[in-house]
């Protein structure tokens, strides 16, 4: 069918939403279940848990370098083209997983996923962006938000019960055909939506940003098991540094720019993405520490860790279409506001967590919590691209998904570091302060638990002041009209 008949038929939106949905909540739903196969994993392949942590680095490593360059993919290549090719290659890269007799070929593979999952996103968001106009975008991105929030929220307690029924390998065996149909369904029925030029691949800024991103990325997943102060930290982190200040000056100086920095002129693009790294941070702190302290403190095992973190995500799976109906009618202030207030209050209650607090009190917490970030997530990064306008918005997606992979990085390594360096210092003066010696193995064992939910409690209190801030900012968020849909010439920002 050739671009002028296929132009010249209506575009059926709902089945081509719903195939871009099932690909997003396959790609989510992957991302989450490696964690609780890790074990596993190590005893098959006799690997230390060091080792076996780099399918979960190398995945967010290549999510680093592709999503940067998504803009430029989106200019380069269709809707069609691309869907197809993410959705193909992340079904390649699921059955390699799933047939792995070496550890090196399941690392490929979760190598080749990642390249898949890194399109995907950023895509889908800037076909909703295209297909549902302005006053219907926050219902569109709340229903997107159903598999972005409820894919995680069932993915470890679906692998945990795949990992005690049968084995790792069944999760991707599971995972595959399924992509497969959606790839099947996808060449039916997903259609070209945006319009296409060849702009000129800026290399040495794709080597740049590979380096930059790259090395930021692995300095924070590494920079907490080796030590900030280890060489390779600093090493990469110097290099990282330096690659990054080069390939912001490359692109504000050429024509065809991989990321678009001039974008961040808008002033409520600039202000929602700022609020969005700050809660994507205090976010991921209780993703990180509460399967910890739900299995280092009281003992669950991974399926039960998982079944806490349910509610909290079938709550922001069930809230997100809601909340884009609010968008759609009040704007982002108010739910950002008022998802934040939530946020500040639950991230409080969990600096009082005790070695004995009760079940109920956590999983009640936990799941307000994630009901504040539920109001709150989807509607300011949706302001945020409103104010850019449709010809800006690939390069706003690529943008703030940038920042949301390397705020991601940076929680989780940042609120692992606190924990563990405040709560080595909490043993020290429990010890101390009840004379214990390190022979007393029972009381020793105390200690240790004590100081490290004293140690969680602290990285919850940095949460606490991360949404404070992030609460005083939404409160400048105001309405603003879309960018002049012409403010892009030769690919680069004019007045």
């Amino acid at each position: 069918m050739d671009k002028a008949k296929e132009s010249s038929q209506p575009l059926r939106t709902t089945p081509l939403f719903a195939v871009l949905l099932a690909g997003a909540f396959i790609a989510f739903l992957n991302q989450t279940v490696i964690n609780v196969a890790l074990p596993q994993i190590m005893s098959s392949f006799q690997i230390t848990a060091a080792t076996a942590n780099w399918l979960s680095t190398i995945f967010m490593l290549t999510n680093g370098i592709i999503i940067p360059v998504t803009a430029f993919l989106m200019q380069r290549f269709t809707t069609r083209q691309l869907f197809l090719f993410s959705m193909g290659i992340f079904a390649v890269g699921t059955f390699i997983c799933a047939i792995a007799p070496t550890f090196t070929v399941i690392l490929v593979g979760r190598v080749v996923q990642a390249i898949g999952a890194g399109i995907l996103f950023p895509l889908i968001t800037n076909v909703i962006f295209t297909i549902f106009p302005r006053e219907r975008r926050g219902f569109a991105m709340g229903i997107f938000g159903v598999a972005m929030n409820f894919a995680p929220a069932i993915g470890p307690t679906l692998a945990g019960w795949i990992i005690e029924k049968y084995s790792w390998h069944m999760m991707f065996y599971i995972i595959t055909p399924v992509a497969l149909i959606d790839f099947v369904v996808a060449i039916f029925l997903v259609k070209n939506v945006t319009e296409t030029s060849r702009p000129k691949l800026d290399v040495l800024g794709v080597i740049l940003s590979t380096i930059g991103f790259g090395g930021l990325l692995y300095g924070f997943a590494t920079g907490g098991t080796k030590g900030w102060a280890d060489p390779e930290v600093v090493t990469v982190f110097i290099v990282g540094g330096l690659s990054l200040i080069l390939f912001v000056w490359r692109q504000l100086t050429v024509n065809h720019p991989i990321l678009e920095f001039r974008i961040f002129k808008y002033r409520m693009f600039t202000l929602t993405t700022i609020i969005n790294v700050i809660v994507t941070m205090a976010m991921f702190s209780g993703m990180i520490l509460m399967p910890i302290y739900m299995q280092n403190i009281h003992g669950f095992s991974p399926l039960e860790a998982g079944f806490m973190l349910l509610p909290g995500g079938v709550v922001m799976g069930i809230m997100s279409p809601i909340t884009g109906k609010l968008f759609d009618k009040y704007g982002a202030k108010w739910l950002a506001v008022t998802g934040l207030a939530i946020t500040i209050l639950t991230s409080y209650a969990l600096t009082r967590l005790q070695t004995d607090t009760h079940f109920s009190y956590v999983l009640m917490v936990y799941t307000v919590r994630m009901f504040g970030f539920a109001i709150l997530m989807m509607p300011i990064f949706t302001a945020g691209l409103n104010d850019l306008g449709l010809s800006l918005n690939k390069f706003g997606t690529a943008m703030v998904n940038t920042f949301r992979m390397v705020a991601g990085a940076v929680g989780m390594a940042f609120f692992v570091s606190i924990m563990t360096n405040n709560g080595k210092t909490h043993v020290k003066n429990i010890m101390i302060q009840h004379h214990i010696l390190p022979t007393d193995k029972f009381h020793m064992a105390l200690a240790i638990k004590q100081g490290t939910v004293m140690g969680i409690n602290d990285a919850f209190m940095i949460a606490t002041y991360l949404s404070v801030a992030a609460f005083i900012l939404a409160f400048f968020i105001r309405k603003n009209k879309p960018a002049n849909e012409g403010a892009v010439a030769a690919g680069r920002i004019v007045s």
